[in-house]
């Protein structure tokens, strides 16, 4: 699959499943944008030192500004954007309870960052995709939006709506040549989510014992999928959702 030449924005690209994405599209010639909040200077030197092309912008994706600047910053430093990546969520520093003992202003800071974030990103990166008739947006969601996992039920809503969303603006975007689907991994056992006990101790046994591949999930895992919806073989393809999980479920 080969991405020479073409400029991918991974938002939440610092460590886990979006650095490994940022890997994998580097590895097939794309040149990388890493936005993320921190880690973003390190994860882009990294990359640089394995003699890929890769820089970093400190972004808040719940910011209009933030993310406003991420995509002047890409064209300034490219040229032009052809794929983003929209990874950035809360999810690994999530506390499980349940939907009763969540607060307003837990839904508040899931959704600001889970759907607005995406929804920002996406309105900022529109005006390059249009004026060169083409762009590629893959929208990380989960397998939980079609499982609807008990104790973090403004999560799996956040997620939910990622599928909506992505439908939607590939309807509405497809007359410019722009490409929208989703991603949707299983429980996978990335950096952030190791270094929080509760949640990985809570799924992870859980989620082996119900996917059909009886291991544990890594980043590596769902790179291939995103890599294809980047790339020339998905060129027809908007609009969808491919799970990701291991055979947790299937659609």
């Amino acid at each position: 699959m080969d991405l020479t030449g073409k400029v991918a924005i991974v938002t939440g690209g610092a460590m886990g499943i979006g650095y490994a994405i940022c890997e994998a599209l580097a590895e097939q010639g794309a040149s990388i944008m890493i936005a993320d909040l921190k880690g973003g200077s390190a994860a882009a030197d990294k990359l640089r030192q394995r003699g890929y092309e890769a820089h970093h912008v400190d972004a808040d994706v719940s910011s209009e500004q933030d993310t406003g600047r991420m995509a002047s910053a890409t064209v300034e430093r490219f040229g032009h954007i052809d794929v983003l990546v929209n990874n950035a969520a809360i999810y690994s520093t999530l506390s499980l309870k349940p939907f009763e003992q969540l607060t307003v202003g837990d839904w508040q800071k899931m959704l600001n960052v889970n759907v607005i974030g995406q929804f920002l990103c996406c309105k900022a990166v529109l005006p390059a995709f249009k004026k060169k008739g083409s762009g590629r947006i893959i929208n990380i969601s989960s397998g939980v939006a079609f499982k609807g996992n008990p104790g973090m039920l403004h999560y799996v809503a956040s997620k939910g709506a990622i599928v909506s969303m992505t439908r939607t603006l590939a309807t509405e975007l497809g007359e410019h040549g722009i490409l929208v689907n989703s991603v949707a991994p299983g429980f996978t056992l990335s950096d952030g989510v190791q270094n929080n006990p509760e949640l990985a101790n809570t799924v992870s046994g859980f989620s082996v014992r119900n996917r059909a591949l009886k291991r544990d999930m890594l980043a590596g895992d769902v790179v291939g999928a995103v890599a294809f919806f980047a790339g020339p073989h998905a060129a027809f393809i908007t609009g969808q959702t491919l799970v990701v999980d291991g055979g947790a479920y299937y659609h």
